[in-house]
């Protein structure tokens, strides 16, 4: 009896199924039967799914009760293949892919649908053409082919399954919701913010804060056009480049303590305001739409609602029901750790070994003792600040982890040079595309005004200009940051698993975070899972190596208690 299949909706409803063979080739006739659920329901023993996408399938098994261990995500994988082989971009749908396959012309992908507010399943419409099933077992065929001939098929094929693993997290958090009450929202707002007014303007204490601003200027401001900040500044013999909070907090002058003051609440109100608590909170769930892998770099991103950028005060909303907790669990240092393990540099894998912070370790190496310091230097390294105290320190990181250093260096020169630069399981970073803004945001680097940069220069790699430093500051970060990607997908599997048997549910994932929701009795069986979890995921990414990843982790009622 075959345990991996593959199945595909029909348009009327229905849906085809065949069984696969260990060589993915079809082991039986393709059956047609009626009802999707009960075609999946009616085969337990099956523990892989081979499927045109998750997005299609899966919510509408899971709206039945239905889960299923893992899948074969078809559109996912001609994703990541059309990545390695430099095609980045090009239509990635079963179609476009039969069509290439048949030397037919290629039609283009279908429009990215918008999430819905508050819906309780955001993904339950599928998307795309449907396929008879023989047509996608023909890609699903040539799919084992393409990754036999790439660099590293064994890798290749492990970031294939773990990003198929990823798709079903994603619609199981989806689907589960975060827990979210309305009424702690709702005071937080208050308190933050003041009354509302009617006709839709700004609250009181925005309006309060806007009135001071304009006071110390001595005419009337806008605090949210930048532009009218800007020439305001400007008029009182001050010159800014931007309202950033890094760059007007240290002026001289009495606008900045209300300005900084009001940026800070007037991001609150339209991002996590009552509108968003509207649209995006039912039933005391806040339901995202997670995408996996949806950047360059395979980190996460959602559909609508902000669910990556919830600010700590709001984070007060996030409570757990009654009787159960919130593990939320944090990776320690994860990015020089995935250095560590990807360079195989023997004096960091050394250090990232340690029961102790890292960053200090390496400080007592090579900077007497000096935590602040090594810290930036680690992330110097990393995200490409190679200039002024960075070029310093980076020679300084050269002599005690000469490895590490040059495998970063090594992808930053590729990048400059427009090759293609892969992380360690073998997503690749295309050479150029987009602008450099869009490409910070894909890497994952700070956007938000209120971070501040190390050095005080920004961390914008501008990957996708024309500049070649830059592409290669982009790629220096591609090769960390995506690699962490993969070590965290299957992170996920692995806790996904773990919890299969138990009433825990995933609710939340961001880079280096994840948060699970379980009755309180479970909940020191969850924080075990995680640690058991990060070792596995570490062991399947990487291999044997000495590298831990720990996880800070803490259990509570509420989100924001666990900072």
């Amino acid at each position: 009896m075959a345990d991996r299949w593959a199945l595909a909706p029909a348009e009327d409803g229905g849906v085809e199924v065949a069984p696969l063979g260990p060589d993915g080739l079809p082991a039986g006739p393709v059956r047609r039967e009626e009802d999707l659920a009960e075609a999946v329901r009616g085969r337990p023993y099956v523990t892989r799914w081979v499927w045109r996408s998750t997005a299609e399938v899966y919510p509408r098994l899971l709206a039945t009760g239905v889960r299923v261990e893992r899948c074969y995500d078809i559109e996912d994988a001609e994703t990541l293949l059309l990545g390695h082989e430099g095609r980045y971009g090009e239509p990635r749908s079963a179609a476009a892919a039969l069509a290439r396959l048949r030397g037919g012309p290629v039609p283009p992908d279908p429009p990215q649908r918008a999430a819905e507010p508050g819906a309780q399943s955001p993904l339950f419409e599928p998307q795309g053409v449907h396929l008879p099933l023989d047509d996608l077992l023909a890609v699903y065929a040539e799919q084992q082919r393409r990754h036999d001939r790439t660099a590293h098929p064994d890798r290749m094929r492990l970031l294939t399954a773990a990003e198929s693993a990823g798709m079903l997290v994603a619609a199981e958090m989806n689907r589960a919701g975060v827990p979210w009450s309305a009424q702690v929202h709702r005071e937080v707002l208050h308190d933050l913010l003041g009354e509302r007014y009617t006709g839709g303007g700004e609250p009181r204490r925005l309006a309060e804060l806007a009135d001071e601003v304009s006071a110390a200027f001595g005419r009337r401001v806008r605090p949210d056009l930048p532009a009218d900040v800007i020439k305001a500044f400007a008029q009182a013999g001050i010159k800014v480049s931007s309202t950033r909070r890094w760059e007007i907090e240290s002026l001289d002058h009495p606008a900045v303590k209300p300005l900084v003051e009001y940026k800070k609440l007037y991001r609150i109100w339209v991002a996590h305001g009552w509108s968003w608590l509207q649209d995006w909170v039912r039933d005391g769930r806040f339901r995202p739409e997670f995408l996996a892998g949806g950047t360059v770099t395979g980190r996460w991103v959602t559909n609508g609602g902000g669910a990556l950028q919830i600010p700590k005060v709001i984070r007060r909303a996030v409570v757990a029901d009654p009787g159960w907790r919130l593990v939320v669990a944090d990776a320690d240092q994860m990015e020089p750790r995935v250095l560590a393990a990807i360079s195989r540099d023997p004096g960091l894998m050394e250090v990232a070994g340690r029961e102790s912070d890292l960053y200090q370790s390496v400080s007592d190496r090579a900077f007497s003792g000096d935590r602040a310091q090594a810290k930036l230097a680690v992330l110097g390294a990393i995200y490409g600040q190679t200039s002024g105290d960075g070029l310093k320190n980076l020679a300084a990181l050269r002599r005690r982890f000469p490895k590490a250093v040059a495998y970063v260096d090594e992808a930053a020169r590729a990048g400059e040079e427009g090759r293609l630069v892969r992380t360690w399981l073998g997503r690749t970073c295309p050479p150029a595309a987009g602008a450099g803004e869009d490409a910070a945001e894909e890497a994952g680097l700070p956007q938000d005004e209120s971070v501040e940069p190390v050095g005080g220069q920004e961390w914008v790699p501008g990957y996708a200009s024309t500049n070649a430093r830059a592409r290669g500051r982009f790629a220096r970060n591609f090769v960390v940051q995506g690699s962490a990607a993969d070590w965290t997908l299957l992170l996920l599997a692995a806790l996904r698993r773990a919890c299969a048997d138990l009433a825990a549910e995933l609710v939340f994932f961001q880079h280096d975070e994840v948060i699970v929701h379980c009755p309180e009795e479970e909940a020191e069986a969850v924080v075990a899972a995680i640690r058991e979890a990060a070792a596995l995921a570490a062991r399947l990414t990487f291999g044997e190596t000495p590298v831990r990843f720990p996880f800070t982790t803490a259990v509570v009622e509420c989100y924001a208690d666990a900072k």
